[in-house]
């Protein structure tokens, strides 16, 4: 009679278990799925700090080279097809950012953006949607307005970056390199379009 009971409390005590775990399941899986910068191993905060900047540069990359991509096949009006070549060239460009800055987040132990839509919150630039009716000289004053907060952004990061990161310090130099490049590339067609 006594084993009975002790089995009955230890199944009660179970059920509660269970029952405990899937009330508060989607509440922990959904503070997972949420955190902007995920972290694989035990990393410094400075480390930590680094990480939250490389996801936002991360998904400012990747904005930005949806934004040249979508651009490239929209844009419209004299000097496109220049506008066109310097486009997928900007966005081939931000895609090897983006391979560059997910190396470095992984090296640091951590994990890169794994949702897509969460992209344009973590980014510090954002995204502006071009015109539809490709209006060329409204998409590359969007792209030049992006390549400005990039600039911007990536001279900062500069400043964050001590001697434990001198290969980080080195691409994101190399990547700042590309971004003032495709300023003057854009502002380029842009005063051609203006004259």
């Amino acid at each position: 009679m006594k084993d009975c009971c002790n089995i009955k409390y230890l199944l009660l005590f179970m059920a509660i278990l269970v029952g405990l775990f899937f009330v508060f399941k989607k509440k922990f899986f959904k503070k997972i799925r949420f955190n902007k910068t995920i972290i694989s191993k035990v990393v410094s905060a400075k480390d930590k700090e680094i990480l939250k900047l490389l996801n936002k540069a991360l998904a400012d990359e990747w904005l930005a080279y949806y934004q040249y991509w979508v651009g490239s096949k929209i844009v419209k009006g004299e000097f496109s097809k220049e506008a066109v070549v310097e486009m997928v060239q900007h966005a081939s460009d931000e895609k090897r950012h983006a391979d560059m800055l997910t190396e470095h987040i992984l090296k640091l132990g951590g994990i890169p953006i794994l949702d897509f839509y969460k992209l344009e919150d973590i980014s510090g630039c954002g995204y502006t949607t071009p015109p539809a009716l490709g209006d060329i000289k409204i998409i590359l004053e969007q792209n030049i307005e992006g390549e400005r907060c990039a600039i911007k952004f990536y001279k900062n990061f500069l400043t964050q970056l001590n001697e434990n990161y001198q290969a980080l310090k080195k691409d994101i130099e190399t990547i700042l390199k590309d971004e003032e490049e495709h300023e003057v590339d854009l502002n380029d067609i842009l005063k051609n379009i203006i004259e």
